[in-house]
């Protein structure tokens, strides 16, 4: 919820390092460290705000058809890219924070913020995936309360104090020191989600929102909803609302790329885009259409040089 009149911010869920049924594309299932580089490294020079990564430990056998097994580590992804980049910032969309004990992500997390410079957006989420729960011991029911918990334990974790301290009704820690500490003064937090309870989280815990594909006819009445808590909660200070964008292909495509995917002119798209920012968004993160990792790095190019400068 920034000042109007500012740019609208955008950045990509990377592909490769996660892929679900729901948007991965064919070139993806054989494409491995180097087209991640380069797509990561085409992300930086076309000047998106941020590149994101997934988290999952392990998928289940019930699952695998749709999501897949291949779910790269979003620390170990992360740390690698932030070394081959020089800007973007580096988002966890989601890191699944209930599963692991808040010094264990403190440690992580803190660790990466430190080597990239400052660049890291933490982006937390309570999980889908029963059986992850189950095999690392942690109570699946309980993830929600878990994860308002361990968003607490980690501002104190991921905070200015080499002696952090926390004391709840799941983690109690004093006295324990973590170093490196963070570059930045306060990482910031972004929550992922869209049920009613995602949201009040957000509103109430984070630093910004994250929602799950909120098509944008339900935007307004979440987005909405989140300053209207804030309100009454008197909480105060930045806040960054984001958005998924639909797919985008720039140009005209000549195969089929799917009904809900916005084609055309750069300021075709870019005046489409211009929509979110009506609603009140910050943010939105876009995915294109592609056949190739080229066509694919091409599209990312064509967007920062020719969509990027029409979204003021």
């Amino acid at each position: 919820m920034e000042e109007a009149g500012v740019s609208l911010a955008y950045g990509l869920q990377l592909p490769v390092q996660s892929q679900s049924t729901l948007y991965t594309e064919t070139w993806e299932t054989a494409a491995g460290p180097q087209d991640l580089i380069a797509v990561a490294r085409a992300v930086d020079r076309a000047g998106f705000d941020y590149l994101a990564c997934c988290d999952h430990v392990a998928i289940p056998r019930r699952l695998a058809p749709a999501m897949s097994t291949v779910w790269y580590d979003p620390v170990a992804t992360l740390a690698h890219l932030a070394a081959l980049t020089e800007r973007v910032r580096l988002l966890s969309h989601v890191a699944v924070v209930g599963l692991r004990h808040p010094l264990l992500t403190a440690k992580q997390y803190a660790t990466l913020d430190h080597l990239c410079g400052g660049r890291l957006i933490l982006g937390v989420g309570a999980g889908h995936v029963r059986e992850e729960f189950e095999v690392l011991g942690v109570d699946f029911e309980r993830r929600g309360a878990l994860l308002d918990e361990a968003i607490d334990a980690l501002r104190a974790a991921l905070g200015p104090e080499e002696f952090p301290e926390h004391h709840g009704e799941y983690y109690d820690f004093a006295g324990l020191g973590q170093r490196p500490r963070p570059a930045q003064a306060a990482l910031p937090v972004w929550v992922g989600g869209s049920s009613a309870a995602a949201v009040r989280r957000a509103a109430l815990k984070g630093d910004g929102w994250l929602p799950q594909g909120d098509p944008r006819d339900r935007l307004p009445a979440r987005i909405e909803r989140i300053r209207r808590l804030r309100q009454e909660h008197g909480v105060e200070g930045p806040f960054t609302l984001g958005a998924i964008a639909e797919p985008l292909y720039l140009g005209r495509p000549g195969w089929d790329v799917g009904r809900r995917t916005l084609t055309g002119a750069p300021e075709a798209i870019a005046e489409s885009l211009r929509a979110y920012r009506a609603m009140g968004v910050d943010q939105i993160q876009v995915r294109f259409r592609s056949r190739s990792r080229a066509e694919l790095v091409d599209q990312i190019d064509l967007f920062g040089a020719e969509v990027a400068p029409r979204l003021d």
